[in-house]
């Protein structure tokens, strides 16, 4: 029986673990199929307090994890399977075995959408992102593009023009799906241009492997064309990673955990922290907090078990 058990080694579940861990809960981290979840996908995190030169993704994610290491967090690479309780016992199918936990913090994270050509996972961090607020100002002065066509995309195209030289906003369709008035304050900002009935065929490097430029195809006319840019920002969505838990834990309608008092799930010592209940932020930060806050809530369910 785990006291504390940890789906998840991001920001909120490392976080989580080191919190977890200096209370002498010993927790087990589930490292899941991406461990370090985006943060390792990323080259420079210049936002995150404490780095005054700002400091690589993997090497943050690899300090924490150090850190909680060395108060004694258990790590597994393991993929949760299965969720169930059974008289107040939480329990996990892992890599088909059962384990049980008296407390469950869920930080499991959420998946950015991407267009789904080839190629992209070369190019994560080296000309395509999905957060435009953790990699707006590495392109300063040259040309980037927004895919989508919702309030994020929008909010995501007028945040970069505060860097770029100019955002194409590219949407699939003739008008945007963003509310009216986010779609108005796009539209009228002089360094947005928007690319309508438009999609991306495929991405063209340069000879150090970062983007140059996008292919296009316009689904009314079939056209096809290239497009020089530094940056595409995927504004299509996050996938939040709550597989297991449906039907038991309460989500909302896109699938992310609704928190209740603190980090509580409707399931008494079931805990959620960072992007999988987030769908607001997505910082690396917030997420930390997060974690912080579900390690603490669990330890005062624990507390009040005894």
């Amino acid at each position: 029986m785990e006291n504390v058990v940890i789906i998840g080694s991001g920001c909120a579940g490392l976080t989580a673990a080191i919190y977890a861990a200096r209370a002498n809960f010993s927790p087990l981290v589930l490292e899941g199929r991406e461990p370090g979840g985006q943060l390792t996908t990323t080259t420079l995190v210049e936002n995150f307090p404490g780095f005054v030169q700002g400091i690589d993704g993997p090497e943050l994610i690899m300090n924490m994890k150090a850190q909680a290491q060395r108060f004694g967090a258990r790590f597994q690479y393991s993929i949760v399977e299965e969720f169930q309780t059974e008289n107040g016992v939480i329990r996990l199918k892992v890599d088909g075995q059962w384990l049980e936990t008296r407390t469950l913090i869920v930080a499991s994270g959420a998946s950015a959408r991407y267009p789904g050509l080839p190629g992209e996972r070369e190019l994560i961090g080296h000309g395509l992102t999905a957060c435009a607020t953790c990699d707006g100002s590495f392109y300063r002065n040259v040309p980037v593009c927004v895919v989508g066509g919702g309030d994020s995309a929008c909010e995501e195209a007028m945040f970069l023009t505060r860097f770029a030289s100019k955002v194409y906003l590219i949407h699939r369709r003739d008008t945007l799906r963003a509310s009216k008035i986010m779609a108005d304050h796009a539209l009228a900002n002089p360094k947005i241009e928007p690319v309508w009935d438009s999609v991306l065929t495929g991405y063209l490097k340069d000879d150090k492997g970062e983007l140059r430029a996008i292919g296009l195809r316009n689904v009314k006319t079939g056209a096809e064309n290239e497009l020089e840019l530094k940056c595409v920002f995927s504004a299509i969505g996050h996938t939040p990673n709550t597989k297991p838990f449906e039907g038991k834990l309460d989500m909302d309608t896109k699938g992310y955990l609704i928190q209740r008092q603190g980090t509580q799930t409707n399931i008494p010592g079931v805990f959620a922290a960072g992007d999988v209940a987030d769908p607001v932020y997505r910082q690396a930060i917030t997420s930390a907090g997060q974690g912080c806050a579900a390690a603490l809530d669990a330890e005062r369910y624990l507390v009040a078990l005894e």
